[in-house]
């Protein structure tokens, strides 16, 4: 499973929106293709809600599932592992 982490998306580990939005931008989600991604859940600093829905939007057209949380016990929020999205 591949995982994507939010933090990684953060300027100099605090939130900013335009900021956050430019470096979704330049991610290659193509290299997520096919593949189970997990969104980690991240309690050390707060996201707003649409901040994973922005994430998860990027993900749809290439992940085969999307979930959320942490690797040990992953919510499913698209697709089932090992069933592409939309199948």
């Amino acid at each position: 499973m591949e995982i994507v982490e939010p933090r990684d998306f953060l300027a100099g580990g605090a939130f900013r929106e335009k900021d956050f939005r430019e470096a979704i931008r330049k991610v290659d989600w193509a290299a997520y293709q096919d593949k189970p991604v997990l969104i980690q859940g991240c309690s050390s600093i707060t996201l707003p809600t649409w901040a994973f829905l922005v994430i998860t939007a990027s993900l749809a057209p290439y992940a085969r599932s999307i979930s959320f949380g942490e690797i040990k016990n992953p919510i499913p929020v698209s697709g089932k592992p090992g069933v592409p999205i939309g199948s």
